[in-house]
């Protein structure tokens, strides 16, 4: 088993701010940090991760914005022992909003990469007071391709409500089977070489940085979790909710399938842009920092 890193020292050594925790009206308590003046901007990551995985943005955000980066149930620093509530992307959304809530942000401007994008686009969905602007890096879920019943004309009566999850493909299913099994057996590094280079590219894993690698090792508990709570899949219609400006970023050498979610969504969402960050893979943010931010400052800082 792998004993989680001791946060004092871990924070102590990437220099990020000491943590804060934020208790939700349902009791949640949220770590999270925190960094410079200005209009709220709410990071929320993905698989594997949690603030940590925003240290390349924290400061060079934080030159223009109130920067404000919670790490989600389930996730480092919690201890499963005092864990509350079911993992579940719903779940999250529903904390993620009450976050914002309880800290007072409104309207924030919302960031998530893969499966974080997920909970913030459900959020913004859900929660549109809540939200100024939306930024996707890489959203992750599977996506829906139109049918006949997709009018681009047609308008739904109500918000649509997210789709059943998409079924994946069995070679897919099967890799993720086998990074249960390996996760749930104590071989972390095994598993977490599996999944880590399926999402981003062969050979991720073994060149990533120590940082990055402790961080993955400190929530590897959390993907089996993951896996059996499949996110809904993206549709017109769901799209159609995001009523704020959203900007859709994806990695040049990213998934396909990300780059599918990227390309539909900047079609689906009514007032959405794209940008590709050159030679990059699924962690754009990490690979190449200074065009991420760039790109999320020119965006959010418009508006």
């Amino acid at each position: 088993m792998n004993a989680r890193t001791d946060l004092s020292v871990l924070t102590a050594v990437q220099g990020l701010p000491e943590p804060s925790f934020a208790t939700t009206a349902s009791g949640i308590s949220v770590p999270y940090i925190e960094c410079g003046e200005g209009e709220p901007m709410v990071l929320i990551h993905g698989s594997l991760c949690d603030y940590r995985y925003w240290e390349a943005q924290v400061l060079p955000l934080a030159k223009q914005f109130r920067v404000i980066v919670p790490s989600l149930s389930h996730y480092w620093p919690a201890v499963d022992a005092f864990v509350q509530g079911e993992f579940g992307w719903e779940a999250h959304v529903a904390e993620m909003a009450a976050f914002i809530e309880t800290l007072e942000l409104a309207p924030v401007h919302l960031v998530g990469h893969s499966r974080g994008g997920a909970i913030a686009f459900h959020l913004a969905r859900e929660y549109p007071r809540l939200v100024k602007t939306l930024t996707l890096a890489d959203p992750g879920g599977p996506l829906e391709l139109e049918t006949k019943s997709h009018s681009a004309t047609a308008a739904p009566a109500a918000p649509a409500a997210p789709a059943a999850p998409a079924a994946l493909p069995p070679a897919t299913n099967a890799l993720r089977a086998r990074v249960a099994e390996l996760i749930e057996q104590g071989e972390f590094d095994r598993g977490l070489e599996l999944f880590v280079d399926s999402v981003s590219m062969p050979g991720f894993w073994k060149k990533s940085t120590e940082s990055f690698r402790r961080m993955a090792l400190d929530n590897a508990l959390t993907l089996p979790k993951q896996f059996r709570d499949p996110l809904p899949a993206y549709t017109r219609d769901l799209a159609r909710d995001i009523k704020c400006r959203t900007l859709l970023i994806d990695g040049e050498k990213s998934p396909r399938m990300f780059r599918n979610n990227v390309e539909k969504l900047t079609e689906w969402i009514a007032f959405a842009e794209r940008q590709t960050i050159a030679r990059a893979s699924h962690g754009m943010n990490v690979a190449s920092p200074g065009a991420f931010n760039r790109a999320v400052l020119a965006f959010a800082g418009a508006w």
